[in-house]
């Protein structure tokens, strides 16, 4: 993919203010703590996502959440795309997730998304990563134009967007 430097380094950890939670970059062995947490917010989730994705489907199976996340792992590597999870300190509980992702629609150099679980939705904890993830970006990330959906643009305003040739 030519949307990063042939030399960018993306994070491997990065905390949240007070040091509860962090972001890294997901893998398919946080299958098992990442379903219930999708699933557990699945409504609310798909209102959010399923516009756009089609996910989380109401019908997803753990072994098709294993093989999602064993994608994102791929593409991590490749520097494809980048899905960080949100986890609590001891990396017990997934908590959310951050989706960097080559743009889809004209307009970006990078979009953007994340969520919490339904338990965290106005906490502080969902505040602190509100906060966190523009200035990490702008800090960590080569973009100049990134695009952060559902926060300055509506999905429904994205979806209206054209796309970019190839996505």
């Amino acid at each position: 993919m030519t949307w990063l430097p042939a030399d960018f380094v993306h994070p491997v950890r990065v905390p949240l203010p007070g040091g509860a939670h962090h972001l890294r970059p997901i893998r398919e062995s946080d299958a098992p703590m990442d379903y219930p947490a999708v699933m557990g917010s699945r409504e609310r989730l798909f209102g959010i996502f399923g516009p756009a994705w089609g996910w989380p489907s109401e019908t997803m199976t753990a072994e098709a959440n294993r093989v999602d996340l064993a994608r994102h792992e791929r593409e991590i590597a490749a520097h494809e795309s980048f899905n960080y999870v949100l986890l609590d300190r001891a990396e017990t509980a997934v908590r959310g997730c951050v989706y960097i992702d080559p743009p889809e629609r004209a307009g970006a150099d990078a979009e953007i998304s994340w969520w919490v679980v339904d338990e965290l939705v106005g906490s502080e904890v969902e505040q602190a990563l509100d906060a966190l993830v523009p200035q990490w970006i702008a800090a960590d990330w080569p973009f100049r134009r990134p695009r952060f959906l559902g926060r300055e643009i509506s999905w429904q305003d994205w979806l209206a967007l054209p796309g970019v040739r190839g996505a």
